[in-house]
């Protein structure tokens, strides 16, 4: 079976320090994959290896089961990776600024990304002028700008209100269904029932015992 999303024998080092060693991972197509693990464990850094803003130490990240180093710019046209910080440029508007992530996607829908996370209202407002809740909203309305077939979402829930929190259940629900992939960081309740879950601290565990 050919993933869009898989790891062998991951090892990832920051710094001086063997932050988890020995960790597989696959996500099926439709499926989600839950990271979890203590503070510190690797969750996010493992996210960064898998959108390839990191490289692993030892072993291998496949996309579509080949090497994702064989064709990395369509690996990168099928990732959206929301990090935990929102990456908002302050000046620019709310329109501007997602308008600027579709243009270096080569395209997108960007009334519709306004639309999916009700941000309509504040199209024509600065970024600097938005709450911490609002600019969330920001970075998670670029999942529906723009199509790509694997979220990588890191605490996608921080600072979201009732409303948007199910807003993006509804939106990974829909994802899903339509044959998307979702990996999720997250202590927030998404409707990942089904999910496979991946601790990412046993992988840290797994090293120290062997060292």
């Amino acid at each position: 079976m050919s993933f869009p999303l898989s790891g062998e024998n991951l090892t990832c080092i920051r710094g001086d320090r063997v932050v988890f060693a020995g960790l597989d991972f696959a996500v099926a197509r439709g499926g989600a994959l839950l990271l979890t693990g203590r503070n510190g464990s690797g969750k996010t850094s493992l996210l960064r290896l898998m959108a390839g803003l990191a490289a692993p130490a030892d072993g291998m990240i496949r996309h579509n089961g080949e090497d994702y180093r064989d064709d990395p710019a369509s690996h990168r046209a099928d990732i959206h990776y929301v990090a935990h910080y929102d990456a908002a440029k302050p000046a620019l508007t709310v329109r501007e600024n997602l308008a600027f992530w579709t243009e270096l996607h080569g395209g997108g829908d960007v009334m519709a990304g306004l639309a999916a996370f009700d941000l309509e209202n504040l199209a024509s407002l600065p970024a600097r002028f938005l709450s911490a809740g609002q600019r969330r909203r920001l970075a998670l309305a670029r999942l529906i700008a723009i199509k790509a077939g694997i979220w990588l979402l890191d605490e996608p829930s921080v600072a979201l209100d009732a409303a948007s929190l199910d807003s993006l259940r509804q939106l990974i629900a829909a994802h899903r269904r339509d044959g998307g992939a979702v990996v999720a960081s997250t202590h927030a309740e998404l409707g990942l029932d089904d999910a496979e879950n991946l601790d990412v601290s046993a992988f840290a565990r797994q090293r120290a015992a062997a060292s």
